[in-house]
């Protein structure tokens, strides 16, 4: 059985593993982290051209099925897979971990609608962990940022008033905590990307009573099969229904 895992998760890599030497898993990662954590097994980077790029691909290499493990918001890939695996009739999973409960935060629906309520709630240190592609709406900011990333923005996107992290999670409830205070943060701009591995800031945040702002999932395709856990992925590899193509 030859199976095409997305995502440079995690989630996908732990499922690499746990699908080995039964099943013959393809990871593929977009290429956009450089130096990125890979999974066990073949290994291709970069992307398919499209949903007809992928369709064509997943014929080629005679694709069983297709996993899904991709980061909540990588919303094109997500479609691009939904769409291609129903023109195939190929079984298709989206692993997506829970989201966080937001709570008390302020849920906007884009990074634009987060720029926004910077501006309407006037904070003034902000501590921005929504990644390098969102940083480029709060360039013409006046408040100053704290901005945490994989890999940096470029500078022409960059606010006028900020201090750059790289770094890579997970990261702890203690660290996090001292982080927020040593800056004097007033309200942290996050995406729900759910999972534990920078669950701490949102703990750090409520026990100092910071402001958070929270970018909301884009939604899955309608239709999809989802399940929340490797453990669950594991199980649907393993079902009669995929196994018998």
């Amino acid at each position: 059985m030859r199976v095409l895992l997305l995502g440079g998760t995690g989630e996908a890599r732990a499922l690499a593993a746990r699908l080995r030497p039964d099943v013959e898993v393809i990871s593929s990662l977009a290429g956009r982290v450089p130096d990125p954590a890979l999974p066990v097994g073949r290994v291709r980077i970069g992307g398919f051209g499209g949903v007809d790029g992928l369709r064509n691909w997943l014929r080629d290499e005679r694709i069983d099925a297709v996993i899904d493990a991709t980061h909540p918001f990588a919303a094109t890939i997500t479609a691009n897979a939904a769409s291609a695996c129903e023109e195939l009739r190929l079984p298709h999973l989206v692993l997506a971990r829970p989201a966080w409960d937001p709570g008390d935060a302020i849920v906007v629906s884009s990074d634009v609608e987060a720029a926004q309520a910077v501006a309407h709630q006037g904070f003034s240190r902000v501590f921005l962990t929504t990644g390098r592609s969102g940083v480029k709406v709060f360039a013409d900011s006046d408040a100053w940022f704290l901005i945490r990333a994989v890999t940096a923005p470029n500078r022409d996107v960059l606010p006028r008033h900020h201090q750059l992290v790289l770094s890579r999670g997970p990261y702890s409830y203690e660290g996090e905590y001292a982080l927020l205070r040593e800056h004097r943060i007033d309200a942290l701009v996050t995406k729900n990307s759910g999972g534990q591995m920078t669950r701490a800031k949102l703990d750090a945040a409520g026990a100092l009573d910071i402001s958070v702002v929270m970018v909301d999932r884009p939604p899955l395709p309608a239709g999809v099969t989802t399940v929340g856990t490797v453990d669950e992925a594991v199980a649907w590899v393993a079902d009669g229904e995929v196994q018998s193509r």
